[in-house]
C-alpha cells in the first residue's frame, strides 16, 4: 500500500521490491507454500487517521504543524486480467497558528496480474484546489526488465523504468514473498505514476514473520502476517532523505493495517476501522 508522493512531500504502497521473480499462477510443486500472489483479497477498508504527537516531535523538531486527522479508504477488486485499487485519502492538517488546511487524494490503478502492465490516475487537492494530476500508463518487457511509462497528464511524456522496476502490487507480493522466505531487507525501484518524475527507489525493513494471531477480523486472524518498515527515495543523485515513509503490517493476503506514516513534517497512525472482503468473481 503506498500513499502518494506529494502529499509526502504519502505510498506508496502502494497500497502499501525487488525479491521475488513473477506472479506465477500454476500450482507449486508438492511441498512448497502457494505464491502469495494468489492469495491476495479483494476487499473494502477504512482507517481511520490520528495525529502522533510524540512520533512527530521525536523525528521533526521544529514542525509547524500540531494536529492532523481524516480518514482513508482503499479498495481491491479482482478484474480478472488484473487487479484495480482505488485509496480516496482525506485529512485535515492544523498548523501552528490554528490554522486547518484540508488534503484530500484519490488515486486509481489498474495492474495486470502478470506484473507487467499498469494505468494510473491521481489527484490531489489542497483546500478544493488541485494542486497535482498524474494520468497514463505504463509496461514492463519481462519480471525484473526495463520498461516505459508514457504521461498524459501533466504532460505528454514517456519515462524509461529501469531494469528491476515494480509496480505496486508486485511490489506488495514481493515484500511478502521475501518477509515468508526469512529476508530483512532488500531496496528496489517501484513505479505507481503518483508523481512525473518517473521510477522512485523504495527500501524496505522486515521486521518479523509472526504466525497468525487472534484480531478482530477472522478472514485475518488465521493467517501469518509481516510487520515492514518503508522509505521512498527520489533516484536524483545524492539523495539520502525519504520523501515518504511508512511502517505496518502486512497479512499474507495483502490486506495493511497497524500503519504509521510519516509525511515529513508529521506522523500520522492509521487503525483499520472498517474491513470487508469481497469475493473472487473471476
Amino acid at each position: 500500500m503506498r500513499l502518494s508522493a506529494a502529499l509526502a512531500a504519502l505510498l506508496t504502497i502502494a497500497p502499501l521490491a525487488g525479491w521475488a521473480a513473477s506472479a506465477p499462477t500454476q500450482a507449486p510443486p508438492a511441498g512448497m507454500a502457494d505464491p502469495i500472489a494468489t492469495q491476495l483479497l479483494a476487499h473494502r477498508a477504512v482507517y481511520k487517521l490520528t495525529f502522533d504527537p510524540t512520533a512527530t516531535a521525536m523525528q521533526k523538531s521544529g514542525s509547524d504543524i500540531i494536529g492532523a486527522r481524516g480518514t482513508m479508504g482503499y479498495e481491491v477488486i479482482d478484474a480478472c486480467d488484473g487487479w484495480a485499487v482505488r485509496q480516496k485519502l482525506q485529512m485535515t492538517v492544523t498548523n501552528s497558528d490554528g490554522k486547518d488546511i484540508i488534503m484530500s487524494s484519490d488515486y486509481t490503478t489498474w495492474e495486470s496480474k502478470d506484473g507487467l502492465k499498469f494505468r494510473f490516475h491521481m489527484t490531489q487537492m489542497t483546500d478544493s484546489k488541485v494542486t497535482t494530476q498524474t494520468d497514463g500508463d505504463a509496461f514492463l518487457t519481462k519480471q525484473g526488465g526495463t520498461g516505459q511509462a508514457h504521461y498524459l497528464h501533466p504532460q505528454d511524456q514517456t519515462k524509461t523504468l529501469p531494469a528491476g522496476t515494480y509496480f505496486p502490487t508486485m511490489h506488495t507480493v514481493a515484500i511478502l514473498e521475501a518477509a515468508r522466505a526469512g529476508k530483512k531487507f532488500m531496496a528496489v525501484p517501484l513505479f505507481d505514476g503518483t508523481d512525473d518524475a518517473g521510477t522512485e527507489d523504495s527500501s524496505i525493513a522486515i521486521v518479523d514473520w509472526k504466525q497468525p494471531f487472534t484480531t478482530s477480523y477472522p478472514t485475518l486472524t488465521s493467517l501469518p502476517s509481516a510487520r515492514v518498515r518503508l522509505a521512498f527515495f527520489d533516484r536524483a543523485p545524492g539523495t539520502t532523505t525519504p520523501t515518504y515513509q511508512v511502517g505496518l503490517r502486512y497479512w499474507q493476503n495483502g490486506v495493511a493495517d497497524d500503519m504509521q506514516m510519516d509525511f515529513g513534517d508529521f506522523v500520522v497512525n492509521a487503525k483499520m476501522a472498517e474491513f470487508i472482503p469481497e469475493p473472487h468473481r473471476c
